[in-house]
């Protein structure tokens, strides 16, 4: 008996999987003439077996040759697919589920992604339809799926009975998860895991060890991990930059500034130097002035390796410990980045800046900068301060007075925002975390490059060129209606009826004299505003009350500066003669980019935003590891939000933000008032709002997972619940259910159990939302 001959059935198709084991085992190419043998099939059963192999074809279990068919693991015309990457604008996906019997790797498909879908990003699910291209793999979404619990990370943990437990590492997460499948971890190590099973209760598989997560500047590695930061350049990439710099420098094709004394500002930290300010008096009560800026596009070019991967990463990420740079280093730090006494590429903006401030004139060329100095932000301050500055020093605050008078004028949004600085000794261990001093020179640096900014934006508009726009948007009205509602509660009015500018937020901020009540409107204010974004339409910059605006000052770490760049190059035909090395031929915009800018500009503001939370959340993990041998200790405090289940304060003068949970302020209950954003007890009275002022108790600094909790000193509430819980899934039991007892008056309510798994609000909570109109 051959092999085909123990399938053969009486009568009646064969199921898939007696099909797809039919295909595996059989000794001969095995097409549908073969499998109707084996099976014993006739007549209309023939016509059954051709519609079932159709069917399968198209689930993708086998492929869709008659003569020859094959088992696959294949991608079926409709299925789920999981974004894995942005490259070049366009996001790249592979099946949600995917296990080839030859342990083949999960095709890439390109995403087409559609105008009425939010962009997506990586790590989105999405159902697509889905077809083999001469191009590779094409997706097209139908929908966008809700996100999976997957994707969790934390530290291995193994119980006394032998048991392993992933400990989160996500402030948000308070119960560690059972692990099914280890891997080769070990315990202590960080890990990737995913849940093996739908419920939010199932246990999880290890997919990837990231390493030791108390090892010196370990933080960034959780947050580069954990938001899927790209951080290793392929090796086609670093050829391509070792390639690029060898690109020569020559004043026949570039205007020649390097006698002209120009000099960078800049953090004394600073890795790397995008920009040189430069500026002179014309003469007339105005000054002439030149921004020069990096001429990153002449080394990276549309369509290379250098570009894609630039694409890809969006921006460059800055932790205290490390930069995860936009660029190789070769670029970024060295060939690219301007520096004193060496001949630099640049593209150069000059400006006239007249009397009043205003920029009524401007220029692009590319050129060759040789900077007169790389001075630190506190020794320029230093040098001014001291009244004997060096010329050009002095030329650079004459010029920035008439900007400042002009953005005066302008009256942009004007918040004080602080900002963490975190400084680590040579061992990556901290050595002090304060509040970033702000000086003039810092303000100097930053209105030249808005000058420059502004007039890249005008320069692309006045040849109808594409531009890569910085928006702010106007703040909607739902979000003014809900200013509008807190301010009431605070006994102010706000009118809706009136053109909303930033300069009625700055009048407001500045008629009020008392600390806390201006801290309490400014969190409202911020509040109010919208997310900036990038995009190829206008719609103005509200927070900086610009009518158009673009990034054009930092090409080395912002993949949006750099397209603003291409853009010029070719707007004011300021090509470079074709490279005679294996690079692309041009530096401008190349065809895809203008028509997919959409598409580009809404992913590189997705790694943006990506960057931000990784950033925050690793000064997070250090701030609390700073504070971690300081739990017990009463710190000064302000309340900067309020929610149903606690408040959230802010360490003054150190930005340490944390949770008091409401089970912590003691045994009565307090009413939610959402409008005022405020907790209230309603047998004393006592109030918790945004913008207070007070004293409380650190009670816990986790660093791996930069979370703070507070506590009201001397409160009778309850303790600070403990991390970590390892809750198992329990069995259901029928019982019934009898009326609640209220809680008995004069004698306190009974205190609650905060379970994380809990549904619904604590017990000692009320919530008051807004009335129905």
């Amino acid at each position: 008996m051959t092999k085909q001959n123990k399938f053969r059935k009486p009568q009646g198709l064969p199921t898939k999987d007696q099909i797809l084991e039919f295909i595996q085992t059989s000794d001969i190419p095995a097409g549908k003439r073969e499998i109707a043998k084996a099976f014993g099939l006739k007549g209309q059963e023939k016509i059954a077996l051709k519609k079932r192999l159709k069917d399968m074809a198209e689930e993708g279990l086998i492929d869709g040759k008659r003569t020859a068919y094959h088992r696959m693991g294949g991608v079926p015309k409709v299925t789920v697919l999981k974004i894995v990457a942005i490259e070049d604008g366009e996001p790249v996906a592979e099946p949600e589920n995917w296990a080839p019997d030859n342990k083949e790797k999960p095709p890439r498909l390109m995403v087409k992604e559609s105008k009425k879908m939010a962009a997506l990003k990586r790590g989105d699910r999405i159902l697509a339809r889905n077809e083999e291209t001469e191009r590779g793999w094409r997706a097209t979404p139908i929908k966008k799926l809700p996100a999976r619990t997957e994707g969790l990370m934390g530290v291995v943990e193994k119980d006394g009975s032998g048991n392993y437990w992933l400990a989160p590492v996500d402030k948000r997460v308070r119960e560690s998860a059972p692990i099914g499948d280890v891997g080769e971890a070990k315990e202590g190590e960080l890990v990737l895991a995913e849940r093996m099973g739908k419920s939010a209760r199932s246990k999880v598989k290890v997919v990837e060890v990231v390493g030791d997560p108390l090892a010196p500047k370990a933080f960034s590695l959780i947050a580069i991990a954990k938001h899927g930061i790209p951080h290793i350049f392929p090796q086609e990439t670093i050829a391509e930059a070792e390639r690029a710099v060898d690109l020569p420098l020559s004043p026949d094709h570039r205007e020649d500034l390097r006698d002209i004394p120009i000099v960078a500002i800049d953090p004394a930290d600073a890795r790397d130097h995008d920009d040189a300010i430069w500026a002179e008096p014309d003469g007339k009560g105005g000054y002439r002035a030149i921004i020069a800026i990096a001429d990153v596009s002449y080394y990276v070019r549309p369509g290379g390796a250098l570009d894609r991967e630039a694409r890809k990463r969006g921006n460059s990420v800055y932790f205290p410990d490390r930069v995860v740079p936009m660029l190789p280093e070769v670029l970024s730090a060295d060939v690219c980045s301007l520096k004193q006494d060496v001949d630099r590429a640049a593209m150069a903006c000059h400006i006239r800046i007249d009397k009043d401030g205003k920029v009524s004139d401007w220029r692009f060329t590319r050129a060759i900068v040789r900077l007169a100095k790389n001075i630190a932000y506190e020794d320029a301050q230093a040098a001014i301060d001291a009244g004997d500055a060096p010329e050009y020093l002095a030329n650079l605050w004459g010029a920035w007075k008439l900007l400042f008078k002009a953005r005066q004028a302008r009256d942009p949004l004007d918040l004080e925002l602080p900002e963490r600085q975190v400084r680590l000794n040579d061992e990556g261990v901290i050595e002090e975390i304060a509040v970033r001093e702000r000086l003039d020179a810092h303000r100097v640096v930053e209105d030249f490059m808005i000058a420059a900014n502004v007039a890249a934006a005008k320069a692309l508009e006045a040849k109808a060129a594409p531009v890569v726009y910085r928006v702010h948007e106007t703040p909607s009205r739902e979000k003014l209606l809900a200013f509008r509602e807190y301010l009431a509660t605070q006994g102010k009015k706000f009118a809706l009826g009136q053109v909303i500018t930033p300069g009625i937020f700055n009048r407001m901020l500045k008629d009020i004299a008392d600390p806390a009540e201006k801290a309490l409107i400014m969190e409202a204010v911020l509040r109010s505003q919208t997310q900036a974004f990038y995009g190829p339409q206008n719609a103005g910059h509200f927070g900086l009350s610009l009518g158009s605006y673009a990034h054009f000052t930092s090409p080395i770490r912002r993949y949006a500066d750099l397209l603003v760049h291409r853009a010029l190059v070719d707007a004011y035909k300021l090509e470079q003669p074709e490279p005679k090395i294996d690079l692309p031929e041009t530096s401008g915009l190349s065809d895809r980019d203008k028509t997919a800018l959409h598409q580009i500009t809404d992913a590189i503001s997705q790694t943006e935003r990506r960057a931000m939370e990784a950033e925050r959340d690793t000064i997070d993990r250090y701030v609390a590891a700073w504070l971690s041998g300081r739990v017990g200790e009463t710190f000064d405090t302000r309340i900067t939000g309020v929610q149903g289940f606690g408040f959230f304060a802010t360490i003054e003068k150190l930005g340490g933000d944390g949770l008091v949970p409401v089970s912590t302020l003691g045994r009565e209950y307090f009413s939610y008032d959402e409008k005022a954003q405020k907790l209230i007890g309603e047998s004393s009275g006592t109030e918790y709002a945004v913008g207070d002022l007070l004293k409380l108790k650190l009670a816990e600094a986790n660093a791996l997972t930069g979370a703070l909790k507070f506590e009201v000193p001397d409160s009778d509430g309850s303790g600070i619940e403990p991390r970590g819980n390892r809750v198992r899934a329990k069995k259901r039991t029928h019982q019934k259910r009898g009326p609640k007892k209220p809680p008995v008056k004069g004698k306190g309510a009974p205190r609650q159990q905060h379970d994380q798994g809990k549904r619904g609000r604590p017990g000692n909570i009320r919530h008051q939302g807004r009335k129905k109109k």
